[in-house]
Parts: structure tokens; C-alpha cells; sequence
């Protein structure tokens, strides 16, 4: 038989203050995460904590600064989370042209003709875009040492990768 928990009086004062105050709760995840579905998640979590917590007997100002600690931290560990995802993650169309061992003739050869495309692109760039450009994407070097080396500022490099990068898609595209 499940249990129904009752929002309208909560065993724990903690509990109390956490249903009492849950808009603010979620408002405060929202900010942090960026989205409003997100810092419901959040928020949940942040109840199943406290239900499985041990009872505070402290001041009810404490325990709302508590409350709002919780959240807060949740929130955070959710956005880092996210974030690696993120930078680890890339769009779907990226995962087509992941090169199989027993990839199809045909899909080898247009994987190896996009790269051949790819190729010229990059030698129809100036010099130091193409620099700036294979060291930041190939060899993971930080824009600002990129601008140190090249003496120029990260701002620069950055507009740099930009075009390198807008350039290739485009030659690709023309010959797609």
C-alpha cells in the first residue's frame, strides 16, 4: 500500500518550512541552473534529502538558512554537472560521421572527402588563423596562451577560431 504524504502539516518543523517555502526554493534553483524544470528537480531532491535526515533541533531561522543551503549547493552540483555534459556532448549530426571499422566504402569515402575539403580550407586561411585555429580545436591549447604566443589579444583569437571555423563549414557545405 503506498504511502500519500500530506503537504498540509509535515511531521518535521524542517519539513514544515521546506512545503511553506518551496516556491522560493525553486525560484533560487532556477536562478543558479537556468531553467525552471531543472530547479524542480533539484528542489525534489533536496526534499528526499531532508526527509531521510535526521531531525534538527536548532532555531527556525536556522533551519530555513539550511533549507536554502541545501537547495542552493544541489543546484550548483546540477549546473557543474550539466556543464561537463555538456562539454563533453555534441549535437546528434556529429555521432553520423563517427568513422566505423567496417564503415561502408561509400561512407568512408565521403568521411574521407569531407577531411580532403576540410584540408584546403584550412590552407586558404591566413597563417595565424590557421595557427590559432589547429592549436585551440587539435591540440586543446587555452585561448589566452594562443594570444600570448601570437601577441595578440584572447579576444582576437577567439574572432579567429570563429572565421577558421565558419570557413571550413562552409567549404564543406559548398561541396556537400
Amino acid at each position: 500500500m503506498a504511502e500519500q504524504l500530506s503537504t498540509s502539516k509535515c511531521d518535521s518543523p524542517l519539513l514544515q518550512a521546506f512545503v511553506d517555502n518551496r516556491n522560493i526554493l525553486v525560484k533560487i534553483a532556477a536562478r543558479i541552473t537556468g531553467c525552471r524544470s531543472r530547479a524542480e528537480d533539484v528542489v525534489q531532491d533536496a526534499f528526499f534529502r531532508l526527509a531521510a535526515a535526521p531531525q534538527i533541533t536548532s532555531s527556525f531561522k536556522a533551519q530555513l538558512s539550511y533549507l536554502f543551503q541545501i537547495v542552493r549547493n544541489l543546484a550548483i552540483d546540477h549546473y557543474r554537472k550539466q556543464a561537463m555534459e555538456l562539454k563533453y556532448s555534441g549535437p546528434e549530426e556529429e555521432g553520423l560521421n563517427v568513422v566505423l571499422l567496417n564503415a561502408s566504402p561509400e561512407a568512408s569515402h565521403i568521411n574521407f572527402s569531407t577531411l580532403e575539403h576540410i584540408a584546403v580550407a584550412l590552407d586558404e586561411l591566413p597563417q595565424r588563423t590557421r595557427y590559432a585555429f589547429e592549436m585551440y580545436r587539435l591540440h586543446g591549447v587555452p585561448q589566452k596562451d594562443i594570444a600570448k604566443e601570437l601577441g595578440v589579444s584572447p579576444t582576437l583569437v577567439n574572432f579567429m577560431i570563429r572565421d577558421a571555423l565558419i570557413h571550413c563549414r562552409k567549404t564543406a557545405n559548398r561541396h556537400a
